[in-house]
């Protein structure tokens, strides 16, 4: 326990801080992350995807800590699976008021390399589900095979979304009309822009590293310090995971993928939840490792319900980015309305789920 016992207040006080807190070090880190890769020369190479899945998932990396250090591991898993759910729709908040043109966010950023990015996601979510088939007694050497097995599946997929940075289709698998500039053209500028005004290296590792110590004690103190207010009235660590803390968690991509989307840069910005949203599972290992206890074969029917409901929003994005819808409404795709729609029904469907 990092925090004493509060009262409702002082623990919504301390929860809305360090929400603040994450959003604000998270548009350090992103964009110092730029300047980090650009600078050690890692780009869009393995490296680099790493180094930037690493950086936006460090509230997800603290609370699984602090969670299974605490022995609270139910909140670690409904936190990052549900994470997923909710960053998928983060999309959502991005395609409504980060997209200046008339068209929807999937009309733009239509890919192939995404919707292979997206299958990856969907695929690391399926070795979730059987994992949670195997029986508790199924780890060793505090390892499981579940939680290999999504590592594993995580890797193959970052590999093989690399090689598909040159696709055998006609414009590298872009779709006509799409974003004029290549994606993370505008990660580019920043460092150029940070090159620029005389950042050196050594000041971009130190705000970085500032910024990545402040999310990491924050993202503890955020697990805390939504657990008491979500014990005070009442919702259980389940739900109070999937949906309030998983819904502040995500603060960095909302802010990053924003900044992306009106620099013009909307596959990126695609590429980062879904880059996200892949590497979320690969947390359970840490977890694992941590509290010494097989946790998918634990799994609440909760955590695999938001499994299914993080695959289909995915699936909906997906078929988005092949269909590309031409007209908004309300200034959203057809897409992303039916990825709110299941969202909200999928949340609301919870509170009937057998405990």
């Amino acid at each position: 326990m990092f925090l004493p016992n509060l009262p409702l207040w002082a623990a919504l006080l301390v929860f809305v801080a360090c929400a603040a807190a994450i959003w604000v070090a998270g548009v350090f880190l992103s964009n110092y992350t730029d300047v980090l890769s650009e600078r050690l020369h890692l780009g869009t190479a393995l490296g680099g995807l790493i180094l930037l899945a690493v950086a936006t998932n460090l509230p997800e990396i603290a609370i699984t800590v602090a969670a299974a250090l605490n022995g609270q591991v139910d909140v670690a898993v409904s936190n990052i699976l549900g994470g997923i759910a909710i960053q998928t729709v983060v999309l959502v908040a991005l395609d409504a008021f980060g997209v200046r043109v008339k068209r929807p966010l999937t009309y733009q950023a239509a890919s192939l390399r995404l919707v292979l990015e997206g299958a990856v996601v969907v695929a690391v979510l399926a070795v979730v589900v059987i994992g949670a088939q195997l029986p508790k007694s199924a780890i060793a050497f505090r390892l499981s095979p579940d939680v290999v097995g999504i590592a594993v599946v995580w890797a193959v997929g970052l590999f093989l979304t690399q090689r598909a940075a040159k696709l055998p289709w006609h414009d590298n698998g872009n779709a006509p009309d799409s974003q004029p500039e290549p994606r993370g053209h505008s990660a580019r500028k920043r460092a150029t822009d940070a090159t620029n005004k005389g950042v050196s290296t050594g000041r971009a590792v130190a705000v970085f590293g500032a910024a990545a110590v402040v999310t990491l004690v924050t993202g503890a103190l955020l697990e805390e310090s939504g657990s008491q207010a979500a014990a005070h009235v009442g919702l259980s660590g389940v739900l109070f995971g999937a949906t309030v803390l998983a819904a502040a968690t995500s603060l960095p991509e909302l802010s990053t993928g924003l900044t992306a989307v009106r620099s013009g840069d909307y596959q990126l910005a695609f590429g980062d939840i879904f880059g996200g949203n892949a590497f979320l599972p690969v947390l359970l290992l840490l977890a694992t490792v941590i509290s010494g206890k097989a946790i998918l074969p634990n799994a609440h029917n909760s955590d695999l319900y938001l499994t299914a409901l993080a695959a289909l929003l995915t699936i909906i994005y997906m078929a988005g980015l092949l269909f590309r819808p031409a007209r908004q409404h309300a200034r959203l795709g057809v897409d992303s309305i039916a990825v709110l729609a299941v969202y909200l029904l999928g949340v609301a469907g919870l509170v009937f789920l057998p405990s």
